[in-house]
């Protein structure tokens, strides 16, 4: 498939975020912060997907798509936090899917080649799920991989920074509103020893959410992300924001031991 996509478009699209998300003003400051907490994880994000496109040789209509793509690919969260107060999906609605129903209720990407438009929407939808389907077609399963390894990056910059932070002050809204009890999963320690990605109905706790952002490294598709992963020290920063445990260490020896991150 080959890929239009100029710089026009993309500014376009930018305004049309930038209105959108302007919507979204709260009095209250702690529900503005996580308003604001997504806002420039999407800018990040934006910058992370284009950084990895550039490593993996993307042409300047390539690089334009992965943009637009990272620009909406949490554009579901706003609504999601407005509506529910929480960013869980689990405990409101499928975040991917509810920025898809967004896009399609304003037609924001209707001044595109159809088969963009719905390469955009594909890897908007697979962006959070646990695994990527056997189906869909290679450019569709490349760029969801893309974004995919792109909000790892930046989820885990912004998770780490939150567990080693210096005022202790707590966010419910990035802990997913789960308690801070000792133990971990039993279901989670073993999907992580057979080197899985967590599925999130087993997650109980903190603890456990942690292990899951840990465990990502065995759904990193490429080799610049990897390397990102690896000089920011994301995986040992999570481990120091963890219990000491045998069932904890026994997880991150295999994840340093694993060729996904040993090299």
């Amino acid at each position: 498939m080959k890929i239009i996509m100029n710089k026009k478009s993309v500014t376009d699209l930018r305004n049309w975020f930038t209105g959108y998300v302007n919507t979204f003003k709260y009095n209250d400051p702690e529900l503005q912060r996580n308003i604001d907490i997504k806002r420039e994880h999407t800018e990040r994000v934006t910058e992370e997907i284009i950084n990895i496109g550039k490593q993996l040789g993307l042409n300047d209509n390539e690089l334009n798509l992965a943009e637009i793509i990272a620009l909406f690919h949490d554009i579901g969260r706003f609504e999601q936090y407005n509506t529910y107060k929480t960013f869980s999906d689990h405990k409101s609605e499928d975040h991917a899917e509810l920025g898809i129903k967004i896009l399609t209720k304003y037609n924001v990407l209707g001044n595109l080649d159809e088969e963009i438009q719905n390469l955009i929407l594909c890897s908007i939808n697979y962006h959070n799920k646990p695994s990527l389907p056997t189906g869909e077609t290679e450019t569709c399963l490349f760029y969801s991989r893309l974004i995919r390894d792109a909000d790892k990056l930046d989820i885990w910059r912004v998770v780490t920074g939150y567990y080693h932070r210096k005022n202790g002050r707590r966010n419910v809204a990035l802990e997913l509103e789960l308690p801070d009890t000792p133990d971990i999963s039993g279901e989670v320690y073993k999907t992580l020893m057979n080197r899985q990605i967590v599925d999130m109905k087993h997650v109980k706790n903190l603890n456990d959410i942690k292990l899951l952002q840990a465990g990502w490294i065995y759904d990193i598709s490429f080799k610049p992300t990897l390397y990102l992963v690896k000089e920011r020290r994301y995986l040992e920063m999570i481990r120091e924001a963890l219990p000491e445990s045998t069932e904890i260490d026994e997880i991150f020896d295999s994840i340093y031991r694993t060729s996904y991150y040993a090299g």
